[in-house]
């Protein structure tokens, strides 16, 4: 099938134009956030015909929406909750995304391996996840399948032993790249005809007989400030909503509760699953370790957060706790700090309840609605972008009155053009990347990373990394500019972070090629845009300064 780009995408070359553009015009609803839900939002307005501008002040994706276990599933732990209603519409919706974006979305299998003391016994496993199964509406052989202990110990030969206590359970979720995913969504509502800007940063809101009408924003790469305007302004903020909404003057009731989750990276090496295992921590808290690509994640923590939103960092605490878990349940040589080679955190933007701590707190997300028509949204889950987004837009509709009559029909936009019909054909794209790359000696590992994180525009990323190699460029840096290209051209790519985080994913999953192309991506990004040496060193700086906070807790 020929591969064309996402198309009309959203890229660097038409952000002037888009500012002109979003400003001039009579908007129906302006987005503040662009993460997940933001970007649900932004799709599902746009899809109805509703005229829709989404901003952030720094990229895309670059709050929660780049820092959760990156998993599309229904959460099984909130069973124990009796959060029924979340479970069965999360665990629906797993299925619905992995459709919407199967080369983002892939099918994981879960191991629960029983433990003495567990968070789970054998029957109340095989119950809670029957129920879970049922929930979310699996079938056939998808539904969960009971293991004997000899069977968990074979599955996954890491786990102790002397841990294993009547076997386990194997039940499906999904894998995801949930910077990817919202990248995926953003593209798509802006072939729906919503403009996106990153690094647009809300800096007033506008009001009119005391009604909200709009937002000032400074645009953080040229210094521009601009204003748009609009019926609606909703505010997906995630752990920002609650100061968009004291600048609304409308912050009382029920606020915001931020926890943070980390999650620490090994090479595979160090940590090689051969599953993805769910498993419990000595404080009865679930961890998950999940093999991808390269590495093997590990997390997530949950404490409460009162840092700064700007910076939130793995503390040497959090690093420990999730190493003494990994270290108590597999039987492998002990890890320790100079042994992790990434790591993530994140906030959750969850609603404050007295008396619960961070592990309590329902995941639940609600809608606020201020006098000045300012609507905010918090709480929520990765896989309940989409559900979230319907409630947000179906409320607005409805305070126009008739305006905007077609339903939510998000469950059938596919993510990308020329979308893949089903997982299999994601696979055979893979095989047959693996053997053009092979022929110039490239590992099996980028034909995956390409296609897993850009679909079909992998042929185009590999045409261009052939035409570079022509042209005499190292086969390693060929890939890399390549990708970089794309990401520019097409993906709003201004900062190296942009690149090496939420489009690439090297800060995480591959720590090595970010520190040794480093210096490359900021040399190609400064010749495209013109950055004099100041602008330069400021964002050699500043990119390498994050790299290095992925390992601040060793210093």
């Amino acid at each position: 099938m020929p591969t064309t780009p996402d198309k009309p995408t959203f890229h660097c070359l038409a952000r002037g134009v888009d500012l002109d553009i979003a400003s001039a015009q009579e908007l129906d609803l302006i987005v503040i956030g662009g993460g997940v839900t933001g970007a649900g939002i932004a799709l599902d307005a746009s899809s109805r015909g509703m005229k829709t501008v989404l901003i952030d002040m720094r990229d895309f994706a670059s709050g929660t929406s780049s820092k959760s276990t990156k998993l599309i599933h229904g959460g099984l732990r909130y069973l124990k909750q009796f959060e029924i209603g979340l479970v069965r519409e999360t665990g629906t919706e797993r299925a619905i995304v992995h459709r919407l974006a199967p080369h983002l979305v892939h099918p994981e299998k879960m191991l629960l391996p029983i433990v003495e003391n567990g968070s789970f016994g054998k029957w109340s496993a095989s119950i809670a996840i029957s129920v879970y199964d049922y929930l979310a509406g699996v079938k056939g052989d998808e539904r969960k399948i009971g293991l004997s202990t000899a069977e968990v110990l074979t599955d996954e030969p890491l786990l102790r032993p002397e841990l294993i206590r009547g076997g386990g359970m194997k039940y499906s979720e999904y894998r995801t790249d949930d910077a990817r995913l919202t990248i995926a969504l953003i593209k798509a509502a802006v072939r729906h005809g919503a403009i996106a800007l990153n690094h647009c940063k809300m800096t007033d809101l506008i009001y009119d007989t005391g009604k909200v009408i709009g937002v000032t924003c400074q645009d953080q790469i040229t210094g521009r400030e601009v204003t748009f305007h609009a019926r609606h302004v909703v505010s997906a903020g995630g752990p920002w909503v609650d100061q968009i909404r004291t600048q609304d003057k409308s912050a009382g009731g029920k606020s915001l509760h931020l926890t943070k989750g980390v999650h620490i990276v090994f090479d595979h090496e160090k940590l090689p699953l051969q599953n993805a295992v769910y498993f419990d921590a000595f404080d009865g808290r679930m961890i998950f370790a999940i093999p991808r690509g390269k590495v093997t994640y590990v997390g997530t923590s949950d404490t409460t957060y009162e840092g700064d939103l700007q910076r939130v960092l793995c503390a040497r605490e959090d690093a420990d706790y999730l190493l003494n878990a990994v270290n108590n349940y597999f039987q492998l040589d002990p890890l320790g700090v100079a042994d992790i080679c990434s790591s993530w955190a994140g906030l959750r933007p969850l609603i404050h309840e007295d008396g619960k701590s961070p592990s309590e707190l329902s995941r639940r997300d609600e809608i606020f609605e201020s006098a000045s028509g300012l609507v905010s949204i918090a709480g929520g889950k990765l896989t309940g972008y989409r559900k979230m987004a319907e409630r947000i837009v179906d409320l607005l509709a409805k305070k126009d009155q008739g305006k905007f009559t077609r339903k939510c029909r998000t469950d059938q936009l596919k993510l990308q053009l020329n979308p893949y019909p089903k997982y299999s054909a994601v696979l055979d794209h893979i095989a047959r990347l693996e053997s053009a790359l092979e022929k110039d000696g490239v590992a099996p590992y980028h034909a995956w990373h390409l296609v897993t994180m850009y679909g079909r525009n992998a042929d185009l990323i590999l045409a261009e990394y052939k035409a570079r190699i022509v042209s005499g460029r190292a086969i390693d840096e060929a890939l890399l500019l390549a990708e970089l290209n794309f990401t520019i051209q097409h993906e709003s790519v201004y900062r190296p972070q942009d690149f090496l985080n939420r489009r690439s994913g090297r800060t995480y999953f591959d720590m090595e090629s970010a520190r040794r192309h480093h210096a490359l991506v900021v040399e190609t990004l400064s010749s495209t845009f013109g950055w004099d040496a100041e602008t330069t060193d400021k964002e050699r700086e500043h990119s390498m300064q994050m790299l290095d906070d992925c390992l601040a807790f060793q210093s």
